[in-house]
């Protein structure tokens, strides 16, 4: 097969015309330009796909790397509706676009272990529908470079498909805003947990801490992030299904329960709005998951006594679990925290990677 052929019938790029001196031209509406390629090349057998590969890349494809960091998602109180952005840890990718051209490859060089068919990758469902809604003919290559352990309760799939978008937004001169980005890249957490749910998307596109209002309409809230506020995240070795989390919820709770969590919620907003830490860790007290999620963790109870007593300003369990989660006034709080952490699970014969930093107002951006 010739390099032209393939790429006709692989890229949908059109050959406009023989040169008469013997070459070819092929168009490439994209980027508005015209290569000439030898006719030696284009005669030539492509060996590989990744010869024709690179060639796309050199004349019609653009490339930008993305970083989208890790969030903890609902914060005690804000089930389902709040997320924070972790400074220093997230995934980054390698985004390439070709206009006026077709198909979708994703490759993994993370050295995790991710499902090997691209339609069980998060990322899929996330750039679809993203470019359904963009209405053109764009080919996307996705390079995974580094990647959150998937389950580790620090956002993994919201940290892919929100770098997946980010990228392919920005190589397209930037069509959609930054809420319809959450919005797309929602359906790659539907993927996973059966809904699309933006608690986790949110604050890793957009940064700093997120309210989900509504989703009937979509409603999104960016709230800031007080300057003296740090994390600590344990992620102990054991394995806690997002399905088995919900399905331990009760369908229902008493009026009372429902009160006072709706009292959290509002002083937890406040909390941030202010930019009171005090307040904020009196409001992170949830009465609606914890009570129920806590037992899939090993000495829960303990720990979090042992953390509060330590100086931390509150301790949840971060998403659905298994990680826990604490927060501090102070990086160095945060360190002795996550510390603590990581003794209690050890002591419970159980490994585990922790995590210390700022609690980030930066989301989603282009590192390269």
């Amino acid at each position: 097969m010739c390099l032209y052929r393939y790429l006709h019938d692989h890229y949908n790029y059109r050959d406009d015309y023989h040169d008469p001196r013997g070459g070819s031209v092929v168009n490439i509406p994209s980027a508005y330009l015209r290569v000439h390629i030898p006719a030696k090349a284009a005669g030539a057998e492509a060996e590989n796909q990744t010869t024709v590969v690179q060639f796309i890349k050199k004349i019609g494809m653009k490339h930008s790397k993305v970083f989208a960091p890790g969030t903890v998602a609902n914060l005690g109180c804000g089930f389902d509706v709040m997320g924070l952005t972790l400074d220093g840890v997230g995934d980054v990718l390698e985004v390439g676009v070709a206009e006026n051209a077709e198909g979708f490859e994703i490759r993994n060089r993370s050295g995790v272990e991710l499902p090997g068919n691209v339609e069980e990758n998060v990322i899929t469902p996330a750039v679809r529908a993203l470019l359904e809604a963009y209405g053109r003919p764009v080919r996307v290559e996705v390079e995974i470079l580094e990647k959150i352990a998937p389950g580790s309760g620090i956002g993994s799939s919201a940290a892919s498909s929100a770098a997946a978008v980010y990228g392919v937004n920005e190589l397209l001169g930037r069509p959609f805003s930054g809420k319809q980005l959450v919005e797309f890249a929602m359906m790659g957490e539907a993927l996973n947990g059966g809904t699309p749910h933006a608690d986790n998307v949110g604050p890793a596109l957009l940064g700093g801490v997120v309210l989900v209002r509504g989703y009937r309409p979509f409603d999104i809230v960016r709230l800031p992030v007080p300057d003296n506020f740090f994390y600590a995240v344990a992620h102990p070795g054991i394995v806690v299904s997002t399905k088995e989390a919900r399905e331990v919820l009760p369908k229902q709770i008493p009026l009372s329960d429902a009160v006072e969590q709706w009292g959290n919620v509002g002083g937890l907003v406040a909390g941030f709005a202010l930019r009171d830490v005090a307040l904020i860790g009196r409001s992170m007290h949830d009465v609606v998951a914890e009570p129920y999620r806590k037992g899939f963790i090993p000495g829960y109870d303990a720990l979090k006594e042992r953390v509060l007593a330590g100086g931390a300003l509150a301790m949840n369990i971060a998403g659905s679990g298994p990680s826990v989660f604490a927060l501090a006034s102070s990086y160095e709080a945060a360190v002795r925290i996550s510390e603590e952490m990581k003794r209690h699970f050890e002591g419970q014969g159980i490994g585990c990677n922790i995590y210390a930093g700022r609690v980030s107002n930066a989301g989603a951006r282009v590192v390269e």
